[in-house]
């Protein structure tokens, strides 16, 4: 007999039923690729929303599920990462929909690590733009699954085969067309399956409903008074193309991220959404073993552990709560279970998880690995921060990148002070922007330290709008940070350095701020010794520090 009781037997199969029907993925794009809007069509295509509402309607700017901070909407762009969970079929899908704009892509690597697959959305008219460069490049550290769906295929744009050309040779990624388009642009007619040999012909719909779909086999000879001959005729040439090749769909190149499946479409007008959908949970991940200080952590490990990767300050301006999102590693989550903190040893007992669709929030009874389920946060949590049931484990950290901007915050109204350190320091946690302070301990303005100007225009917008603090900003004039691998004894024995500014980070570790990248070559020809990094080490059982 090996003691396991029925019941112990039962949730494990619950437990695996659950990890099979999951689906977790992250979008990935570079701006104005129409992120936004394939979200909201899949959410349309899951029932989760009845009415997909334009980003940019003529004349006004309509919310959208994914973009409720207000400075989104005045903008409509996605400058936060949310998460949005619903069902279709029988798959339940959690989509981790991130900030397509590139200053802000530490936010977007923070989500990529909770995330199982991606995404990669082209605009056709561009291809490959920087930032999708930069986020494939993250993918490709993680081994993340990608699948590729080239958008706006209702508009003029590039050849679709020289789309999959610049794939290959700029990502070193092989392409595989699942569907191929007929058409493009004012004639763009729909896809052909190349797997099944079956065109799916669209009619464009009502603006934000699904779209009428008509399906045919490539041989029914009704297609040819269905379609132009000669778009028809290219579309079938294009393919035998592309099977004189010789590439194979192999799941396994796809699962080792080596191999991405290619969908055309147009997000817009619904076009190809749909076959996407079905084809993308066809072949995407279940949820996966993750890499701890215990070795792989099984889904179907027994009993609950997960990590946050992200935590949000007034969600609800209401209430100024604040929300760690945790990503569900093993077992099962059940509310009002008491769970082990990695980081303190802590006992906590999670009374209040909510289910998150963006904005809003639902009580959850319970969550499975691939899940995402969000704690109220009273400033107990951390980015990176592992929760568990059972036999002590702790996730791989989530480190911090060097940042390329740097500016002094300073709190022009002293009465004002205690709502400025409140909001620094939880913009801090959420990881917003990171927090560095002058080695004189006399000097207390922080310092903020941006991948890109627009982190630092949303720290000061949210700390006027939701902490009722006006702030000024002034620059540094730095470019390159570097974190001193030895740590203050190491960098003691340098001596000075010049043309250098030296900081401390939230966790009181040196970090060089140099004028550009020359000053650092510089110092790296003088001490060649001397270790540093581009990447913060990653910090456990050490609390931050405060402003």
């Amino acid at each position: 007999m090996s003691g396991t009781t029925a019941t112990e037997t039962d949730l494990a199969g619950l437990v695996a039923q659950a990890v099979d029907r999951r689906r977790n993925f992250a979008i990935i794009s570079h701006p104005d690729a129409g992120k936004t809007t394939l979200t909201e069509k899949l959410l349309l295509y899951g029932g989760a929303i009845q009415q997909a509402g334009a980003v940019k309607a003529r004349g006004e700017q309509r919310k959208v599920t994914s973009d409720w901070m207000e400075l989104e909407k005045q903008r409509g762009i996605s400058i936060t990462s949310t998460v949005l969970q619903f069902d279709y079929d029988t798959t339940t899908i959690n989509l981790l929909d991130t900030p397509g704009h590139q200053d802000f892509s530490e936010d977007t690597y923070r989500t990529l690590a909770a995330a199982d697959n991606a995404v990669m959305l082209e605009d056709a008219a561009k291809g490959l733009e920087p930032q999708t460069r930069k986020l494939f490049e993250v993918c490709r550290m993680r081994n993340i699954p990608i699948f590729t769906f080239i958008n706006k295929m209702d508009r003029p744009g590039r050849e679709p085969l020289t789309l999959l050309d610049e794939i290959e040779s700029e990502l070193e990624l092989t392409p595989w067309a699942v569907n191929w388009p007929i058409g493009s642009g004012e004639q763009f007619r729909g896809v052909i399956d190349r797997r099944s040999r079956e065109v799916v012909l669209f009619s464009r719909a009502e603006r934000g409903k699904q779209a009428a779909e008509q399906k045919l086999s490539l041989d029914d000879p009704a297609l040819r008074e269905l379609v132009e001959e000669e778009l028809l005729d290219l579309a079938i040439e294009e393919m035998e193309l592309l099977d004189a090749a010789g590439a194979e769909l192999d799941i396994e190149m796809v699962h080792a991220g080596e191999l991405t499946p290619v969908f055309f479409g147009s997000a817009m007008t619904n076009f190809g959404v749909r076959p996407f959908l079905d084809a993308f949970l066809e072949m995407a991940q279940r949820p996966i073993a993750r890499s701890s200080s215990e070795g792989l952590i099984d889904p179907l490990r027994e009993g609950f552990s997960g990590f946050v990767f992200k935590l949000q300050a007034n969600m609800d301006p209401r209430h100024r709560d604040r929300v760690a999102f945790v990503r569900v590693c093993s077992g099962r989550f059940e509310k009002d279970m008491t769970v082990k903190h990695a980081r303190t040893g802590k006992a906590i007992r999670l009374s209040r998880p909510q289910k998150l669709f963006g904005q809003d929030r639902a009580v959850v009874e319970d969550a499975y690995p691939g899940d995402v389920i969000g704690l109220n946060n009273p400033g107990m949590f951390s980015i990176g921060d592992t929760l568990y049931v059972g036999p002590k484990v702790e996730f791989e950290g989530i480190p911090c990148f060097s940042p390329e901007i740097f500016s002094w915050l300073r709190n022009p109204n002293p009465s004002a002070f205690k709502n400025f350190r409140k909001g620094v320091n939880e913009l801090r946690e959420e990881g917003a922007v990171q927090i560095l302070y002058d080695t004189d301990e006399s000097k207390r303005d922080p310092i903020l330290a941006a991948v890109g100007q627009l982190q630092l225009e949303v720290v000061q917008h949210r700390l006027e709008n939701e902490y009722g603090v006006e702030t000024r900003l002034e620059p540094l004039g730095f470019q390159v940070a570097r974190w001193v691998a030895g740590g203050w004894s190491e960098l003691e024995k340098v001596g000075r350095i010049f043309n250098c500014k030296t900081v401390r980070d939230a966790w009181n570790r040196p970090v060089l701020l140099f004028k550009n990248e020359w000053n650092l070559n510089q110092l790296k020809e003088d001490h060649p010794d001397f270790e540093l990094s581009n990447v913060a080490p990653v910090v456990s059982g050490v609390e931050p520090i405060s402003l």
